[in-house]
This record gives C-alpha cells, structure tokens and sequence, in this order.
C-alpha cells in the first residue's frame, strides 16, 4: 500500500507539475516562509508598552476574544469595542467590566462604544492590536481596514464566506507581512498543545507511518436562535440571526465545521485538493426561520498526493455527537482530538500506543498569549497561508454539496461569485432560496 501512495515528500518534491493549482495560494505560502522582514511594525515591540485593544463585534465568541487577549498580556488594555447594534456592545461591556480579574483592564468609555455598519473602522483607528469577530461575511473589509491602519489583527475563523473574500483576504495578508504586522487566525486548534504533539508525532516522528486517508467529522446539535422582532427590518433579522444565512456566515461547514477540515489540512501539509464532491440538505432545519443553510454536509477531498478525505458535519438536535479526526497509516492509525495514536506496522499482532500527557492550558488563550509575544518580540505571527487555505477548502466542499456536481479547485478558488450586498442598510434584503442540488450552477 505504502508503495502507491505518494508522501507529502514526493508531492513538495514534484510540486512543479501541479503548480498551476491554486497558484495564488502557493505564492502566499511562499511569501510568508520568506525570511525577510519589514521593520515598520516593530513600533510596538517590548515587554512593558501598553497595548491598546480593540474589539469589533460584541457577540459571545468576541466577549471570550476581549478576556483571553487581557490574559494572555499584562500590559494590554481595552480601550473600544464596536458591533452593529448598540445593544450588544453595551451588554458586552457590561460583561467585562464585570470579570474579577481583568474587569480593571476594561477602560471604554462612552466615547468608545461604537455601532452601526462603520463601527470598525472607529474601532480600529483607536487600538493598536483588533480582535475581529463580527459575523463572517464583514471580515475581508475590517481586515483590509486594520492593515491599512497599521493594525495588528486576531481574525476569527473563518475569514470569507466566498472565493472573492478569500482573495482579497490573502492580498491584505501579504501587505500585513510587507508591514510587519501579525495576523492570529480563530482556528483555535493550531494552539492546542495536546494537538500540536500528536501532529508532530504523525508529521515528524512518521509515528503511524504514511498518512493514507482522513475521517473527519464535526457533528454536533442545534445552535441558538435570537428570534424575530416586527420592529426589525428583514437585513436586522438577518444579521441577529446571521448563522442561519450562507451570505453572512457561509454555512455551517464553513462558519462551525471549518475546525475540522483545518486539522485535515494540517495534516497534509497544508496543500489544496484537486477536486470534492458532496451531498447535503435540510431535514430539521425546514422553518423558514432557519434562512437557507443546510443542517448537514458529506463531502470527499481528493488530495494530488493521493490521499483522500472524508469529512460530514451536521447540526441536528438528538443526534449523538462526534467531532475528531482518525487518521489512517500505513504502520497504525490516531485520533487527533484525543491525543492518541496506536503505532501497529503491518503484519505485526500488537501495537505501541501513545497518548498526550502534558499540559493542556487553554487553546483559546494560548493564540493570543503567543499573538503578544510575537509582537513584542518584533517578529509577528502571520496565519495567513492556512487560514485562507482551510477557509477555501470550506467553501469548495459547500459548492460540491450545493450543486451536486464534482468541482475542482481550480473552479472553485477562480469564482467569481459573490454572496450578500455591497452596500449596507437596514432594508428587507430578499432571502436568497435554499440550494437544490442539480439545479444550483458552480459559480
């Protein structure tokens, strides 16, 4: 088996033949693996300069951003927050202010809440590094924003919601390393310790021999619902309820799901498949307050290296839930999440099993502990290569699954279609209907 199955060696090695996919992303990786370095963003290089943070978009997922960025640093401070409604950035600032711990590091005034589409960029002129996590179809605008301020940037997962968000966000990622500025992806898992080792017993230590193929799978339940006001005009139920709209979150196997296809990438070296097919549908989510997103996906990767993934997400209440991966070698097979793997050479009736012991401090708060150092130290992190790489391949298994065609990267990565408006206003944008497979165009 080992024989017919090329390594991620081999394929770097011939890399050459397969270089006319996806090249934008192959010329970002490169760019950010080159050694040269701006000096313009060290400004904020040091151990004891205050950092002043800001937070665009005020949701639950913002509010733990604000506290794990106050923890990872003594020396950064809140000092503005902004969301599209006043009410959620107020609330969120009256959870912070509230924290026994970091509350005395909370320092927004009222001049400092900022609301409406433009909050961002309030937002951002204020700060010195910016936590964004609005919902996802915003984040390619506030980003390109932040570093055009010279801003240093957490960008939560994912970071579009469509190929041409993908693009722009990989310019922006280049420019932010031209200007020395750091660029911490959501994808939390990239910092959990416990992952990171048994990725580097499998990737390094060859601890379960040649990767041959991925079961991947992020299913879990239902997710919350903000309900309707008759005060509110159709954008404002859209946007409360963003999760349930592929223009504004880009479906769950994007906006959720994203975590595990970015482990599967990890794994195989962080290159693009060649090509996806995948199924879905709704069977829970059929009121039409469920907007038009799917409430399960299947989708196969196939990998120029060979190997294949295969990968379901759902959210379906009363369903059991099961989020990892299992990872088979040619000597033996892993669980990622679980820390474990089983190293079982072929032919031989017993195994030598491996299981993570070490510490286990919170991934969360990890990416922004390792985000401030980085840039005291003058050498910020730049995720961008993975972060846009996983994001697009979200996004292509959506399109495989909404138009029940087999798509190639190629097709894919070079759409040009673009979800939601380019203008914002508190309107009844029309609610775009749910995709049918084998009538919805790859576009």
């Amino acid at each position: 088996m080992s024989e017919n199955i090329p390594t991620r060696r081999n394929f770097l090695k011939a890399s050459g033949a397969t270089a006319g996919v996806a090249a934008g992303l192959t010329t970002l990786g490169s760019t950010f693996a080159a050694t040269s370095k701006v000096e313009a963003g060290n400004v904020h290089s040091g151990g004891n300069e205050t950092l002043r943070v800001g937070l665009v978009g005020c949701g639950g997922r913002g509010t733990g951003a604000a506290l794990d960025a106050l923890s990872a640093d003594p020396h950064a401070k809140l000092v503005a927050l902004g969301d599209t409604f006043r009410d959620r950035a107020e609330t969120c600032l009256s959870d912070l202010r509230e924290d026994e711990e970091l509350g005395s590091r909370v320092l927004v005034d009222e001049e400092h809440i900022f609301d409406g589409f433009d909050n961002y960029r309030h937002v951002i002129d204020a700060c010195d590094v910016v936590l964004l996590t609005t919902p996802t179809h915003f984040r390619p605008q506030h980003l390109a924003y932040a570093v055009q301020q010279g801003k240093h940037s957490f960008v939560e997962k994912p970071i579009a919601v469509d190929a041409p968000g993908v693009r722009s966000v990989m310019e922006t990622c280049r420019l932010a390393k031209e200007k020395n500025l750091a660029v911490v992806s959501g994808l939390c898992w990239r910092y959990d310790l416990g992952v990171r080792e048994t990725m580097r017993k499998i990737l390094e230590e060859k601890a379960i021999g040649e990767i041959v193929s991925i079961e991947s799978s992020y299913n879990s339940g239902q997710l919350w619902h903000r309900g309707n006001n008759p005060e509110w005009s159709q954008m404002e139920y859209q946007v409360r309820n963003w999760i349930y709209y592929t223009w504004l979150s880009g479906d769950h196997i994007l906006e959720q799901a994203i975590h595990s296809l970015d482990k599967t990438a990890w794994l195989l070296g962080d290159i693009q498949p060649t090509q996806a097919m995948g199924l879905g549908g709704r069977q829970q989510r059929t009121d039409a307050k469920y907007g038009n997103v799917y409430d399960h996906f299947t989708v196969f990767y196939e990998y120029p290296t060979g190997q294949r993934v295969y990968f379901t997400c759902r959210q379906q209440d009363g369903t059991d839930t099961h989020v990892d991966e299992t990872v088979l070698g040619t000597n033996g097979q892993a669980e990622i999440l679980r820390n474990r793997l089983e190293s079982k050479p072929i032919g031989s009736a017993t195994g030598k099993k491996w299981r993570y012991r070490g510490p286990k401090p919170s991934m969360y708060r990890q990416e922004h502990k390792e985000m401030f150092e980085s840039i005291r130290a003058g050498e910020p992190i730049n995720n961008g290569h993975y972060m846009c790489n996983s994001t697009m391949i979200g996004v292509m298994g959506r399109m495989a699954a909404y138009s029940g065609k087999t798509v190639t990267w190629d097709e894919c990565f070079n759409s040009e279609q673009r979800l939601g408006p380019t203008e914002f206003a508190w309107t009844d944008i029309p609610v775009q209907p749910v995709a049918i497979p084998g009538t919805k165009q790859v576009s």
